[in-house]
């Protein structure tokens, strides 16, 4: 899902391209993409882009008379620039927003259709689509410290909760928590001062570093590639690769479709949280350091060597 620093480029180049472009018209190629009926969605063609806002992750295009469009991306909807009129792609596509100048196509990829457009009258009602997480780069450590600790949840639970904090989600929250060397999930209502301080200044801090680095690869072109998978991340989606701060393979948590990656060196003190497919694969026998780990791996090669000999 596209987290602040992706919705952030988004904005930045929406507003360079389309603010004060009139929005001729709107392609749909999927029904369900719209989920409002009223007003009617022909009554925004025509309108004027005055403005681009981001309320969490979602995107917002402002129109006079308080109209507003409402886009939110959930997990694999993405922005592309296109050429005037483009064609809109069948097994993709959402819709097409067309500008004199280019078009902006909203893609959709998987067969969960879960991305949203919303056309809504009034601040009153844009309001209710905020749900009401704390600006990271607009809070003090005070409003921080009770923003995290108003609830008692796991670290990795409260960044990614977007009634919590506004715009983080399952990849900066690994790398947020990597930053502040802090377990995933460490309890809010067990932490230490010093720890809460080192979460507030790593999660300004891995959120202005990967938006600054986005705004540099963008340039004035348009953010296409947008992914949850960077090769220069610390630790997410980097399971069983090297700790860039100190070389111990980075380890995973697994929960239905979400993956939570750690360093146990780094931020657990050496502790194996179970993953939870292999967990229930070796139950009793899932390592809880590394260093079982390392032995369970060293039993493993001795095992293979083992059978090839024998196959001999």
């Amino acid at each position: 899902m596209p987290e602040y620093p992706d919705i952030t480029i988004y904005i930045e180049r929406l507003e360079a391209l389309v603010v004060g472009q009139p929005l001729e018209q709107i392609r749909f190629a999927s029904p369900f993409f719209l989920r409002t009926a009223q007003p009617p969605i022909k009554t925004i063609h025509g309108a004027t882009v005055r403005g681009i806002e981001r309320m969490g992750k979602r995107i917002i295009f402002v129109f006079s008379g308080e109209r507003f469009l409402v886009i939110h991306l959930m997990v694999a909807g993405r922005l592309h620039w296109r050429k005037k009129a483009c064609k809109l792609p069948g097994k993709v596509g959402l819709a097409v927003f067309d500008f004199p100048n280019n078009s902006l196509l909203i893609s959709e990829a998987g067969t969960k259709k879960r991305a949203s457009l919303h056309l809504i009258n009034g601040r009153d009602e844009l309001a209710g689509f905020d749900p009401g997480g704390l600006e990271v780069f607009e809070a003090s450590l005070e409003e921080f410290r009770s923003a995290l600790l108003a609830e008692n949840h796991t670290l990795k639970r409260s960044l990614t909760d977007p009634h919590i904090f506004s715009g983080i989600g399952n990849t900066f929250s690994d790398e947020i928590l990597h930053r502040a060397r802090l377990s995933p999930i460490l309890l809010t209502e067990k932490l230490a001062e010093d720890q809460i301080k080192r979460l507030y200044h790593a999660t300004r801090a891995t959120l202005e570093e990967w938006t600054q680095r986005l705004r540099d690869e963008v340039g004035n072109g348009f953010p296409d590639k947008v992914t949850a998978f960077r090769e220069n991340m610390a630790v997410h989606g980097r399971f069983n690769k090297p700790c860039p701060e100190c070389g111990t393979a980075v380890q995973r948590i697994r929960y239905a479709s979400s993956e939570t990656n750690y360093c146990p060196l780094c931020q657990t003190g050496g502790k194996l949280f179970a993953d939870r497919a292999m967990s229930r694969l070796l139950k009793k026998d899932w390592p809880r350091t590394l260093e079982e780990l390392e032995v369970r791996k060293l039993k493993l090669i001795r095992n293979l060597a083992d059978e090839r000999l024998n196959n001999k």
